[in-house]
């Protein structure tokens, strides 16, 4: 018995018509009409009761037919499996992440991935929150880590929550101390200390404008326009301070005086987003779990 036998004698089964049945499998309907006979004689029976215009199943053809939808769905599965088997090997993954991610989060959880499956590309791209969404629906990336709530609620994507993360002022340690001092900062403190600010489309500059507004105040803007490693620069320089992840400060090494904020201070949420109507890759379905198991 012959896997392309059974999948010849399905395709007559569910047509009841040799031609119509040759025709979906892609061959001569005399072939066709060959290994089904060839499988009849393997078997010792009858598989069709074959009248003019009417093709039926007999008894015995009744029974090979759940027997064989299950030997190909089973093949199929087996395929299945060992192509994602086989994307871990030499497969790719397409990752957007904010900057302060990048610096704060992926560096571990990329390195892990990579020792334990070095055949895969990891392709990243740095971005807000909101570009990220927007590449996620075109179909430019696998996975996305975005900062939550999303600019723009999308139910074409499912979100994971990854992890709370609360926010942290730092400073030169060759300037004052911001809060007069004090060992932890209120938003309301930093009215009148000159802010290294992050460029237009940063989730962290909306965050920390937004806060200060609520306090009744516009913040005071000594260098604004950069990117995570160039406030990080600017604010070791002494231009200013800045507000960020705790991640981030803790990642930054020397050269920066960490203040945490008061009560109930300022907090991000980070999520895993990927699109709900297509199902990432094997590889992304992969580092998505190691992202969740951290």
């Amino acid at each position: 018995m012959q896997f392309q036998q059974l999948q010849y004698f399905v395709a007559v089964a569910e047509t009841r018509h040799f031609t119509r049945a040759a025709d979906l499998v892609h061959v001569a309907q005399p072939s066709l009409s060959q290994q089904i006979k060839a499988l009849e004689r393997e078997l010792g029976a009858d598989l069709f009761l074959r009248a003019r215009g009417n093709i039926t199943l007999t008894d015995a053809g009744e029974a090979l037919l759940p027997l064989a939808r299950r030997i190909l769905a089973d093949a199929d599965t087996a395929r299945h499996e060992v192509q994602e088997l086989a994307q871990l090997r030499r497969g790719r993954v397409r990752l957007g992440a904010t900057p302060s991610v990048c610096t704060g989060l992926l560096p571990d959880v990329l390195r892990a991935f990579h020792d334990r499956y070095p055949g895969v590309r990891l392709l990243i791209e740095e971005g807000g929150s909101h570009d990220l969404v927007r590449q996620l629906a075109r179909g430019a990336l696998d996975l996305a880590l975005v900062v939550l709530p999303l600019p723009t609620p999308s139910p074409a994507l499912t979100t994971l929550e990854l992890l709370r993360e609360d926010l942290v002022v730092v400073s030169s340690p060759d300037t004052d101390r911001p809060g007069g001092g004090r060992r932890t900062v209120r938003i309301s403190d930093l009215e009148g200390e000159r802010l290294v600010m992050f460029r237009h489309g940063y989730d962290l500059r909306e965050l920390t404008v937004a806060a200060c507004r609520a306090e009744g105040f516009e913040p005071d803007l000594a260098v604004e326009g950069g990117e995570m490693d160039a406030v990080l620069g600017f604010v070791r320089a002494g231009l200013g301070i800045a507000v960020v992840p705790r991640m981030v400060a803790t990642r930054a090494g020397r050269g920066l005086r960490v203040t945490p904020l008061a009560r109930p201070g300022l907090f991000r949420t980070i999520a895993l987003a990927h699109r709900s109507d297509v199902a990432p890759p094997r590889a992304a379905r992969e580092l998505q779990r190691m992202l969740l198991e951290r």
